[in-house]
């Protein structure tokens, strides 16, 4: 087993680990958090796009209802927060990757 552990790789301590995971889960936070900001002007554009497909089969004349107090105010928010979410994915990946390829060997 020791000697798959190359000469120049060293082990870190529990903290040191914990320290590099609130790093990378602070980097991919902030990554999402920049998209929504960034995205948070388009929000109503964005629903408008995703709902255009059902709008089609609607009733001439026809709206689409809320069917909560707060669904008129707060989808359009949680449909830009997955929006960023999967537009930030790849950085997500990357800090993933980023953590667990540094504990594989290099046949792994």
């Amino acid at each position: 087993m020791s000697a798959d552990i190359p000469e120049n790789d060293q082990q870190m301590p529990l903290i040191s680990h914990l320290t590099e995971l609130r790093t990378r889960l602070l980097r991919c936070v902030a990554a999402v958090f920049l998209i929504f900001a960034g995205l948070f002007y388009f929000t109503q554009k964005i629903y408008t796009l995703v709902s255009a497909p059902l709008r089609v089969y609607l009733p001439e004349g026809a709206t689409m209802i809320a069917t909560d107090v707060a669904s008129p105010f707060i989808t359009p928010f949680k449909l830009t927060m997955m929006v960023a979410l999967f537009l930030s994915m790849p950085v997500i990946l990357h800090q993933i990757w980023g953590f667990i390829a540094p504990g594989l060997y290099k046949h792994e």
